[in-house]
């Protein structure tokens, strides 16, 4: 008698099943971004709300500058004959793109968390296999592109500026990258508040209030401090004697007379700005200005372009603090003293605090962004 075995036949051979990869917090990859920018693209493109928003911008920044070149034009007496109208309508179309740009792109990131939350369409992004970087990159994305398409809008009105004069070709590409910059730090920071409040129009109030600190309090700050900052101390002053005063004041002198300027010891306030010099530092006017409009084109101190000009270039001296010795001589006969060397541009610690700002709101959506989330705002709608 045989005993029989049984053998159990071996599986067949074939492909091995396909493993989705893990998805973590921070993956990152351009599909994902991708796809979720052209999400949020299609829905602004969709929007008559976007399309008029670019017709009112393109009507207002073209009729403020062709109304500033033609006062420039007409009322102007040197304006026909120098390179000065086109500095003054330069200045003119950058301020007013860059405030206007500060204006509308908070509203393009500081609902793009919560407002999807109240709609119920963010957890459908949530359950795909979309990291949430990839989901705040997308949104960041596409409100940047949305932003830099008010400011391809403005570029025939800079163009228009350049084609006037006194401004180097050269000035366009840093304002516009500066500007670019700039207004992707605030939808960085839109995106970062659109996750912490729970409502949009909470987000919105903070995020204009965050645009608000660094445009209009950031010089409110610096001139409320400059009185704690000065104090009264014996400097070192090249001035004229005091015998000049005298002699004017007995009548023996003469005030059409230069003086002798000479080099004294007197009280005098000094104000320690190299202490807040960075309150100006960090404002988007002064990033742009500093970067891009000083040294652009010889203009006359009293016109706005000069005046543009001398108040980056202050602000570089306030990094050095009160010069010494303090120069009070205004003999034409007498050079004074040396002019000290200045402490060189201030705005790539201005633009770098804005995108550290931004960089902070963007990693505060991520962590928000994550599944499941320990706790929500009272009254979130989850999907």
């Amino acid at each position: 008698m045989t005993a029989t075995t049984s053998t159990t036949p071996a599986p067949a051979a074939g492909p091995s099943p396909r493993t989705t990869p893990a998805v973590g917090t921070w993956t990152l990859t351009w599909h994902g971004v991708r796809t979720v920018a052209a999400l949020e693209l299609r829905q602004r493109v969709r929007s008559s709300r976007w399309k008029t928003a670019l017709v009112v911008w393109f009507v207002v920044v073209g009729a403020i500058t062709l109304l500033a070149g033609g006062v420039l034009t007409l009322f102007s007496e040197s304006a026909t004959t120098t390179d000065e109208a086109g500095a003054v309508l330069f200045a003119v179309v950058t301020g007013l793109v860059l405030g206007l740009g500060l204006l509308v792109t908070p509203t393009l990131t500081s609902t793009a968390v919560n407002g999807d939350r109240a709609a119920g369409t963010l957890a459908t992004l949530q359950v795909t296999l979309l990291s949430p970087t990839e989901i705040a990159a997308g949104k960041l994305l596409a409100a940047w592109l949305s932003a830099c398409a008010f400011l391809v809008v403005s570029l025939p009105f800079f163009a228009i500026a350049l084609a006037m004069g006194g401004v180097p070709v050269a000035t366009l590409p840093r304002v516009v990258v500066l500007i670019a910059l700039l207004l992707a730090a605030v939808c960085g920071m839109g995106l970062g508040w659109s996750t912490l409040a729970a409502r949009p129009a909470g987000s919105t109030v903070l995020t204009f209030v965050t645009v608000a600190a660094l445009t209009v309090f950031t010089p409110i700050f610096f001139g409320l401090t400059y009185p704690f900052l000065s104090t009264t101390q014996e400097v070192q002053v090249y001035g004229p004697p005091d015998s000049y005063w005298e002699d004017l004041q007995d009548g023996t002198g003469s005030a059409a007379a230069d003086p002798v300027c000479e080099l004294s010891v007197q009280e005098r306030s000094v104000a320690r700005t190299e202490w807040t010099w960075w309150l100006l530092a960090v404002n988007p006017f002064v990033v742009v200005a500093d970067g891009a409009v000083p040294g652009s084109a010889a203009v006359d101190e009293q016109s706005i372009a000069g005046i543009v000009v001398t108040g980056t270039l202050t602000v570089r001296d306030l990094r050095l603090g009160q010069p010494v010795p303090v120069d009070e001589c205004w003999s034409a006969q007498d050079p004074g003293v040396p002019a000290r060397d200045g402490a060189g541009p201030v705005w790539p610690l201005g633009l770098a605090v804005n995108l550290m700002l931004g960089a902070t709101g963007f990693v505060v959506a991520v962590r928000r962004l994550r599944t499941p989330q320990r706790t929500l705002p009272r009254g979130t709608r989850v999907a």
